[in-house]
């Protein structure tokens, strides 16, 4: 008998019964359920089969250019000349200058000066060129030097969280401090890292707000259990639920860390979606930190960044940074280290943060049309989060927070007794019960506020409002109806 015949041979050698159970504990609201059903009704819809809806819009996730947001031109034309470099050679160099500006080509030319070929791999920690220019823009942006050998270029910014926080967690009771509600990046990295989220509350009444009061509650109740907390994370602009915080806030904040010891982690990846800049500006938390003096000298803070948020939303070219300040430099070496086992990030990705960093100028031949462009999205984006903010809010059981940045709304729903009971028997979540039946309803995919955390009793889901403006009013019709139906339906 063949050894792959025997009946012992049939059981595999890894189930989910044996393996690693952090992994298996690790859950991601935003590819969850709801994700995976909406791709299934996408593929029926493309079978044929007939459904209330004539397709599935992606609300569940921040990837603008997957709801037709158009690609900035200069950043295309660029990434395509780095991509084929025979179109810079002399005998094309007449085709080239009549299909790109030459400030696109100039570009590309000290890009490939600097990287050589795309298909090889860069140093570890990131080309050192566009390093260098991450950093000159950190200076511009704060009034403060940045330091290149500090900047780290990622795989976005999600894998520079996913490896600063591998750095910091020492044992299973360490704690990481997460607002709630959060971002699953982190309640999933640190189920796969065996540490303890420590949570701490957004007042939904205040927009959202943050005080420090709160946060003291949540470290001095972590310490009471025995947890040692070592780092902060603060999402600012907000995700999932769109706030933006004062400057005096955010010295509050730093103050807080420095007293209790406790390292910032500021997740920025917004910093350009901000809707009410006069009101609401952005601050760095570098910028914060460092103009609050000596005393708080080396303040541990670890900044991200990203290119698939802002104006730009190249989400799969997977680029981004993260900045250390005050760290220990024996740490900056284990961190080079890590990083060195990945090789480096993806250099396509890194070329987008160079023109992230550093895209025209007034003079430049790509200027005119790059501020076009750019403008173009950033006023759709505050109309369409207006315009969906006041949807919600006209519509029974709703209350939506305006947003301050970002690109999402995390709108609560009171959902009626009958409704939790139906919720209960399906084995759901009364929000998730809520989203599933929106989707099979209108073929919009939300997700579900419990996969984000809130406040027990309550029930919220995150939208973005990235659908394309020329289907948004439909889209927000379509929000509406299949609301007042669910709410007749179920209706006390």
């Amino acid at each position: 008998m063949l050894a792959s015949d025997s009946k012992q041979d049939n059981k595999k050698v890894l189930t989910r019964d044996n393996m690693n159970p952090h992994v298996r504990a690790a859950e991601y609201a935003v590819r969850g359920e709801l994700a995976i059903k909406s791709e299934k009704l996408k593929e029926e819809l493309a079978q044929g089969i007939s459904h209330p809806f004539k397709s599935v819009v992606a609300c569940n996730i921040g990837n603008p250019q997957a709801l037709n947001q158009k690609p900035i031109t200069f950043f295309r034309q660029v990434a395509s000349l780095v991509e084929y470099p025979d179109l810079l050679s002399d005998e094309n160099a007449e085709l080239t200058s009549k299909l790109y500006p030459s400030d696109a080509i100039a570009r590309a030319k000290l890009l490939l000066k600097h990287i050589g070929s795309i298909g090889a791999y860069s140093h570890s920690q990131g080309i050192p060129q566009i390093r260098e220019d991450v950093a000159k823009f950190i200076s511009g942006r704060d009034g403060y030097p940045a330091d290149a050998s500090k900047i780290y270029l990622t795989q976005g910014a999600s894998a520079g969280v996913q490896l600063t926080l591998q750095m910091i967690v020492e044992h299973s009771n360490v704690g990481i401090m997460i607002p709630i509600p959060q971002y699953p990046l982190y309640t999933a990295t640190l189920a796969v890292l065996n540490a303890k989220p420590v949570p701490y509350y957004l007042d939904e009444s205040k927009g959202w707000g943050l005080t420090t009061e709160e946060l003291q509650r949540s470290f001095d109740e972590a310490a009471k259990s025995g947890i040692e907390t070592r780092a902060l994370v603060i999402i600012n602009p907000g995700n999932p639920t769109g706030q933006c915080l004062t400057e005096e806030n955010m010295r509050q904040i730093v103050d807080f860390c420095h007293t209790n010891k406790v390292i910032l982690l500021a997740d920025e990846v917004y910093q350009t979606n901000i809707y009410m800049p006069e009101e609401r500006p952005f601050h760095s938390f570098k910028k914060v930190l460092k103009s609050m003096g000596s005393k708080y000298e080396g303040q541990e803070l670890i900044s991200y960044h990203s290119i698939s948020k802002g104006m730009i939303g190249e989400c799969g070219r997977r680029g981004g940074y993260f900045e250390c300040e005050g760290m220990d430099t024996s740490i900056l070496e284990e961190i080079y280290k890590i990083s060195s086992i990945s090789l480096c990030p993806n250099v396509q990705g890194q070329i987008m943060v160079d023109l992230m960093v550093n895209p025209p100028k007034k003079g430049d031949a790509s200027y005119a049309l790059y501020q076009k462009e750019y403008d173009a999205i950033y006023h759709s984006l505050v109309s369409r989060a207006k315009k969906l903010e006041d949807t919600f809010n006209s519509m029974e059981g709703y209350s939506c927070n305006s947003a301050d940045g970002a690109m999402y709304l995390f709108p609560q729903i009171q959902l009626s007794k009958k409704a939790v009971a139906a919720a209960k028997e399906a084995n759901k979540a009364p929000d998730q019960f809520y989203c599933l039946a929106m989707l099979d309803a209108t073929g919009v995919c939300m997700v579900a506020g419990s996969g984000f955390g809130q406040v027990d009793g309550t029930a919220h889901f995150r939208s973005t409002f990235l659908p394309p403006p020329e289907l948004f009013d439909e889209f927000c019709s379509s929000i509406k109806k299949f609301h007042n139906d669910f709410m007749n339906k179920y209706r006390d």
